[in-house]
């Protein structure tokens, strides 16, 4: 990409902002950054671009299509692209091959953190330079034009994919789709239309989730390069050409696993893997959902697959993923305090209510909901509720829920006044409904933002009040 001669605007300065700023300042003939919150920005109004000469535009994911300036930059044939394509267009060659490192690319509603987490780890232990970048970690920026990078586990936003336009991966997962951020993208199907992105132009493998229809239809219909394998995954056992589990066992039969397609290739005992099952042994299934994926993706490399898998199962997920972080136990019997604040939509909080038996969960529900409804969650998940404290400041979707779905089960309503105080007052009503051998669940199925300055802040806060309330009754 030769920017020698271009005027670049760069709007949002966030990580990958800054990022992206710090990149084209050696390589574009001017840069300008746009941020109405930094004072070090170069205009603090995008009203204040003067268009004439612009070039580029680099945006932050934190912007819609719909933005003005946006709409003004493509009014005037102005081409707009998100950080993940300008890393593409610019990376380098890694130094150990003289080739650009292969990208691995897993995008969905949720488990696209950990899966990410779960490939870098598995490459790095077979001696590969292979960071989690993107939507987490370093910005995929600076990791693209790193020469010491081997591969690059890149979790993908459909934020990010909306203004990426020629990613060729090496490896591309979609985990899920799933009603989110439908205020961002206009709705469900251009939501989807924005994930299956990921799948343009890949060259070794397509992973998708062969029990969700939509991911299914969009990997069918994939315009992936000439030779790419499609793997599917499922939490049932699995048919010709997809990894699964059967009779406890991790098994494949799409031959990625080194056996025939159709002929099943036993990998390890789901047992095995200590950071998918509850302690009684019930599996986590959106975990092993992401364990399944991300061995997909590294089976599709040139490695050790007895290194990978000994490194998945040594694997802890990241913080605020289904995470115990106190718990009381009396004469034996014990409540426990589990955050999953990274749960932000009704897919997510779907699946870490399921990793709990019938009745024994109340539930930490609520917050910024994103337009989205849980009708169909509560409909579906609350058997495995005692009771429900419903959080936040956009209250009413998850209440509407209850109403219409699940109206016997217990509700308590914290007061959204007294911001600094909510997480303290939740978990005292959630504590105080729980009995010995229940879960008190922060699974929120909406995000933080209205009362937290992060999910990683609220869940920090349920673990630090969680803790307090153990040592009050511990004490007492």
């Amino acid at each position: 990409m030769d920017l020698n001669s271009s005027t670049v605007v760069v709007a949002g300065l966030g990580i990958s902002g800054q990022s992206m700023v710090d990149i084209l300042r050696d390589r574009a003939a001017r840069v300008i950054s746009v941020d109405e919150r930094k004072e070090d920005a170069d205009l603090r109004s995008f009203d204040d671009i003067v268009w004439d000469g612009v070039d580029l535009v680099c945006t932050s994911p934190v912007f819609t299509p719909r933005t003005p300036f946006i709409v003004e930059a493509r009014k005037r044939g102005i081409p707009v692209i998100s950080e993940v394509e300008l890393a593409w267009l610019l990376r380098v060659d890694n130094a150990r091959t003289g080739e650009p490192a292969p990208w691995i690319g897993i995008t969905g509603t949720n488990g696209k953190t950990s899966t990410t987490e779960m490939v870098s780890v598995m490459l790095t232990a077979c001696g590969l330079q292979a960071p989690a970048v993107g939507n987490i970690g370093k910005a995929v920026s600076r990791a693209a034009l790193d020469p010491a990078n081997d591969v690059l586990c890149v979790e993908l936003s459909s934020f990010q994919l909306h203004f990426t336009y020629s990613l060729a991966l090496a490896g591309a997962a979609i985990t899920n789709i799933g009603a989110d951020h439908l205020d961002w993208h206009g709705g469900l199907e251009r939501y989807a239309e924005d994930k299956s992105k990921v799948y343009d132009g890949a060259r070794r493998v397509i992973a998708y989730n062969a029990q969700d229809a939509r991911v299914t239809e969009l990997a069918s219909e994939a315009r992936a390069a000439e030779g790419c394998v499609h793997v599917g995954f499922t939490l049932a056992e699995p048919q010709a050409g997809q990894i699964g589990v059967r009779d406890g066992w991790i098994v494949d039969m799409s031959g990625i696993a080194g056996g025939e397609v159709g002929e099943e290739t036993r990998i390890a005992r789901v047992a095995d893997f200590a950071h998918l099952t509850e302690p009684d042994g019930t599996v986590y299934p959106h975990l092993l959902a992401d364990a399944l994926t991300a061995l997909i993706l590294v089976y599709a490399m040139d490695v050790d697959h007895a290194v990978a898998v000994k490194a998945l199962q040594g694997f802890k997920p990241g913080g605020h993923r289904i995470e115990e972080v106190a718990r009381l136990t009396t004469d034996g019997t014990t409540v426990r305090f589990v955050d999953d604040s990274k749960a932000t939509n009704a897919l997510a909080a779907q699946a870490s209510l399921r990793s709990f038996a019938p009745s024994s969960v109340v539930w930490i529900a609520g917050g910024l909901a994103k337009g989205g409804r849980f009708e169909e969650l509560v409909a579906q998940e609350h058997d495995r509720m005692k009771a429900a404290v419903i959080i936040g400041v956009d209250q009413e979707p998850m209440l509407e829920a209850f109403r219409t779905c699940a109206p016997d089960v217990p509700l308590t309503v914290i007061d959204p006044a007294g911001t600094g105080s909510v997480m303290r007052r939740a978990v005292d009503a959630a504590a105080a409904l729980a009995e010995p051998g229940d879960v008190v669940l922060l699974a929120p199925a909406c995000a933080s933002m209205d009362q937290f300055v992060s999910y990683a802040d609220r869940g920090d806060q349920f673990a630090s009040e969680s803790r307090r309330w153990v040592d009050e009754h511990a004490a007492a």
